[in-house]
């Protein structure tokens, strides 16, 4: 038989032990009482190197924690300071890390028959944390369950009832959101779509103790090729969730929508115009839960955009080119790039698509 990267890259993680987590840790001391508002986000730097940045409410770059590869998206609990960092599809490992440096980074490896699909999400008491993966044999979203107690040991899973699972999160009140892609890959062809013309996009609330599915959204044939991608959660509850288009390039679907549980998909009517200039793509988006405010970056056009959280009204929009990822600020939102732009600051790094406030 003959190894596949995801085998290989399994193998090099094992075989790394000790040694390599031991490296991940940063070479200086966290600088977080310069700043109230910290973020993280992946970067590569000019070398080749990917990394974790630490970034200040200015845009500065803090410091670093080495990584074996590209990562993708990241989650933060405010219950037990942690925050974990996925490898970017078809990965097969995630890095815990803690800003504060009370515990020093390791890493962790997908299971068997598994990959990370780039996101995750703990619960809201810190005891757990959940990853969207593909089980890719049976060509099948799920949700692994690790617990944070016990040593980030892998303690079963539950299905993510879709495939092409990519972001998800867990409520306060328990209930996990998944935003299945729909789109069906496997890691013998990379990261390779393999079933454009038979999409099934979908949003699924689940009971995250059991993965009892309690509703599923699917999206209607006409909008069976708009693959759900990215959400976020409202402080009324309310669920926006920002879409990818693989269909036309001369089509204009809705590519942001909200829907909060009991209810039906509502879907955001953008300006044709900014829809052309988002180039049916979001990469990106986060709800600033103080202002009311969603936000959306696309690196397509290089474009971000806020919305009124009322209704997604149109606020205002911002040219960047290559913009990447979006969180909340203390009065809008911090925006960062390809190029190295973070808020108001240039650092000599190229920024991954995601970015998590601290």
């Amino acid at each position: 038989m003959i190894a596949t990267p995801l085998i290989d890259r399994r193998a090099f993680l094992r075989s790394a032990g000790l040694a390599f987590v031991a490296g991940l840790a940063p070479s200086s001391a966290f600088a977080l009482e310069r700043t109230d508002a910290v973020y993280a986000s992946g970067l590569k730097s000019p070398d080749g190197q990917f990394a974790i940045g630490l970034v200040s409410e200015t845009g500065s770059l803090i410091d670093e924690i080495a990584l074996p590869g590209r990562i993708h998206g990241l989650c933060h609990s405010a219950a037990n300071g942690l925050s974990v960092a996925f490898a970017r599809r078809p990965g097969t490992f995630a890095v815990i890390f803690d800003s504060k440096k009370a515990v020093e980074p390791r890493i962790i490896a997908a299971a068997e028959g598994r990959h990370y699909f780039g996101h995750g999400a703990f619960s809201p008491d810190g005891r757990l944390f959940y990853a969207s993966e593909n089980d890719f044999d049976a060509n099948a979203g799920v949700i692994g369950i690790y617990d944070c107690i016990s040593g980030f040991e892998r303690v079963g899973e539950v299905p993510a009832h879709g495939i092409g699972t990519h972001d998800i999160t867990v409520t306060a009140d328990g209930l996990l959101v998944i935003a299945n892609g729909g789109i069906e890959t496997h890691p013998d062809f990379g990261r390779t779509k393999l079933n454009l013309d038979h999409m099934e996009p979908s949003l699924v609330l689940a009971d995250a103790r059991t993965g009892a599915l309690i509703e599923k959204h699917t999206l209607p044939p006409e909008l069976r090729q708009l693959s759900t991608r990215h959400l976020d959660v409202a402080a009324d509850g309310r669920i926006w969730f920002a879409c990818q288009y693989e269909g036309s390039r001369t089509d204009r679907p809705p590519l942001v929508g909200y829907f909060a549980k009991g209810e039906r998909i509502s879907y955001v009517q953008l300006p044709d115009d900014t829809t052309d200039r988002l180039g049916n793509y979001v990469g990106a988006i986060a709800v600033n839960r103080a202002e009311g405010l969603v936000g959306i970056a696309s690196p397509k056009s290089g474009l971000w955009a806020v919305l009124d959280g009322k209704d997604g009204r149109l606020i205002s929009e911002t040219v960047l080119a290559d913009a990447a990822g979006i969180a909340s600020s203390p009065k809008s939102f911090a925006v960062s790039s390809y190029r190295g732009d973070f808020l108001d600051r240039q650092s000599p790094v190229a920024w991954d698509q995601h970015i998590i406030r601290l």
